[in-house]
Formats: C-alpha cells, structure tokens, sequence
C-alpha cells in the first residue's frame, strides 16, 4: 500500500502553468518536428572565451578542490564592490555590503526564508518573475501584489494597497527592467519608492538581473544610486544575462549591511558558496574587458528587432508589439481576435499550429492574463523562421 504524505508548502504552491506547454513541445520533438522553443528564458550565448579559460586553469589547481567561500572569495566582493563604483558610482563595502550566491535566484529565495515568516505582509508587482512570488509562499509568508502596468503609476497603486493592508507590510519586492513585461524605470522612480520604503518601515529588494541588458541608449539605474537606498534595500545581481553565465550560476547581492547579514547567515548554514574556479571565473568577468556584455546585447537587440518588426510588418498575420527597452524578453499582448482563448490556450495554439513555444502571461500572476513572453534564446534565422510560422497561424486564425 503508498503511503500518502501531506506537504504544506508543497500544497501552498500554484500550479506550474508552463508545463502544459513544455509537455506539447517534448511530444511532438519525440514525433521528429521542428520546435522553436522562446519559452524559457535559457540564454544560448557562449560564456566568454577568456572567462572559461581562467574557471578552466583554476579547476586544475587542487587548493581549489576544497570547501569554498559561502559569502564569495574577498576578491570576488570587491569586484563587484568595483562593478558598482564603475556602473552606478555608488562606493559598496566589500566586507559589510556585498555578498556572492549561487545566482540571484537562490540568493533572493534564501533571503526571503530567512527574513520572512507566517504573518509576515510582503507586496510584490503581478506579474513578476515566478520566484518573486512563490518564495513568499514557501516561506510562509502572506503575500500580497500590486498591479504593474504601463498605465498606471506604480508607486500611487502601492500607497493604495498599504491603506488597506493589515498587518502592516514587511517587505516590498521590485524588478527593473522587469521579467516577463520588460518595463522600464528611471532614478525618480526609485527615489519615490526609497521615500516610500522609508516612511512605511519597510525593507525593499530589488532583482538587478537585466541591468546591463539595455537598447537604444536606455541606461537601467541602480536603486542603491539613491541617498539612504542603503537604509532599507538590498539589490540582487546576476552575470547569467550580461556575460552569458547562466549555467554557472554566478550571482550577488549589495546593500543594506544588516540585510546582507541575515542572508550570509542562512548561506552559511545552507552552502558552501559557487565551486571557487567559478568565483574565480567571476572575478576575471567582472574585472576584465567588457566587450562580451557588449556584444550579447548587441545580439538580444537584433533578435528583439528581428522578432518584432517581422510580426509587425504589414499584411495578413500582422501582429504589433511595442519594442521593450530591456531584458531579453517581449512581452506582447494576444491580438484581439484570439484574446478571448486565454494565454494558456493561445500559447498550447501556438506551440500546436506554428511550433513555436512561448510562455502564457498567466504564469506570471493574475495581471499576466491576456499576454505571452517570447524569451529571445535563438539566433535571427530561427527566430525569422518562428515569425513565419505565428503569421501563417495568425492568417489561418483570421487575424
């Protein structure tokens, strides 16, 4: 006989509405068609040549076969202490304000548990990048979100909801440029959130992950480049996008010195820190010549465009998207004729009749509905062939 075990947090979560999609995808590659996958946000750039070589030439050194680093090599935080002053000109204590994780995810979720618990009010922006949510989830926390749409001002909607909000919010979590919208902010922006954080006693973090992912001459502001930032936020960092080490998992975290304590501590409990040739690795990133992070965004903007102005050229099939400013994602609102399917279902059409695989808004929360997110990981030749595949089944659709 199986025994049936009840897991609370397990029972907590929602459910993994891309999996659907994933499975039609897994299905009919197993029948031998060809499917452009722009659902995950996987990139397919190659990490730097002279970053492998120095995470390489570590590896084989056996000091670095030991236990590493759980808060990040010295080295390794004062890089980014230097990425900081470099990027934003903001002066971040390498002992005090910065820390290394295991890509911003684990570093972010980990906070998160470590700092939240039942009862605990946390605001977050629907839609938002899953973890945002779903860490507040497991760890036991009440969530609460705040719509994040082109139309509306964020910071107004945010004084709305703490107005009726009881017990009175913990913690606010923000990402800009955002996963999966692509939304923009400038510094007024954060200086308006800092004021807010600040005469509400709450702790704000920021997931930095698309900063330098940037076009046409848009510049993604630090919110630690406002004054007191550093009293009530901490910012996380990743290298996965900007110098294609995803798969490395080579994260950070910098700010407020008692937060970032609270997240060393529960890392030390927890791990060991990323494998040291690979903050090794990191370190030779962050320092050496920046090229690379040049030449990847050169590449997500081509594909944006090649994305974009393909399925808004005019004639049958048309289908116009606003170009985001960031991230290497387009968040594209369903054409009206086929709006009344759902994202879930508009996306299963899409993966079913032109073999292209996106992500459904709602995966994103409730204010997702009505859009899909393309995540820019093929190179222009498959992505031209992806748009010509959505026209035909836009034209087919009577769109």
């Amino acid at each position: 006989m199986t025994v049936r075990h009840d897991f609370n947090k397990l029972n907590r979560l929602p459910p993994y509405l891309f999996a659907e999609v994933i499975a039609l995808m897994a299905a009919a590659r197993r029948r031998g068609e060809d499917v452009i996958d722009l659902g995950m946000g996987n990139p397919d750039l190659p990490t730097p040549p002279h970053v492998v070589d120095k995470i390489c030439e570590a590896a084989h050194n056996p000091r670095n076969h030991r236990y590493s680093a759980s808060r990040g090599l010295p080295n390794l935080r004062s890089a980014i202490s230097e990425w900081y002053l470099r990027r934003h000109g903001v002066a971040i204590d390498p002992d005090r304000e910065a820390i290394a994780t295991i890509g911003s995810k684990e570093g972010y979720a980990h906070f998160v548990l470590m700092t939240i618990g039942p009862g605990d009010v946390v605001l977050c922006p629907d839609p938002a990048y899953p973890i945002h949510q779903y860490a507040v989830i497991i760890a036991g926390g009440d969530l609460r979100t705040v719509p994040l749409t082109p139309d509306t001002d964020f910071v107004e909607s945010l004084k709305a909801v703490m107005e009726r909000t009881w017990p009175k919010p913990k913690l606010l979590i923000l990402s800009f440029p955002a996963n999966p919208t692509g939304q923009v902010v400038d510094r007024a922006f954060f200086e308006r959130v800092i004021e807010f954080a600040r005469e509400n006693d709450l702790m704000v973090i920021h997931d930095f992950a698309y900063a330098e992912v940037c076009f046409d001459g848009y510049r993604a502001p630090s919110i630690l480049e406002v004054p007191g930032a550093r009293d009530v936020a901490i910012e996380f960092g990743s290298l996965s996008k900007s110098h294609s080490m995803a798969g490395w998992r080579v994260g950070f975290a910098a700010g407020n010195a008692e937060m970032i304590h609270a997240l060393g501590r529960i890392k030390s409990y927890l791990d060991y820190g990323m494998p040291t040739p690979i903050q090794v690795g990191a370190i030779v990133a962050l320092r050496g010549p920046q090229e690379c992070v040049t030449e990847a965004v050169r590449t997500y903007r081509d594909r944006r465009d090649a994305l974009v102005e393909g399925l808004g050229a005019p004639g049958e099939g048309q289908w116009k998207i606003e170009k985001p400013l960031a991230t290497m994602f387009v968040w594209a609102p369903i054409p009206e004729p086929l709006r009344q399917l759902g994202s879930l279902e508009f996306a299963k059409r899409l993966m079913t009749e032109a073999k292209v695989a996106v992500s459904p808004g709602l995966g994103f929360g409730e204010a997702g509905e009505g859009f899909v997110r393309f995540a820019l990981v093929e190179n222009r030749h498959r992505i031209r062939q992806a748009v010509r595949g959505i026209r035909h089944f836009l034209r087919e659709a009577g769109v």
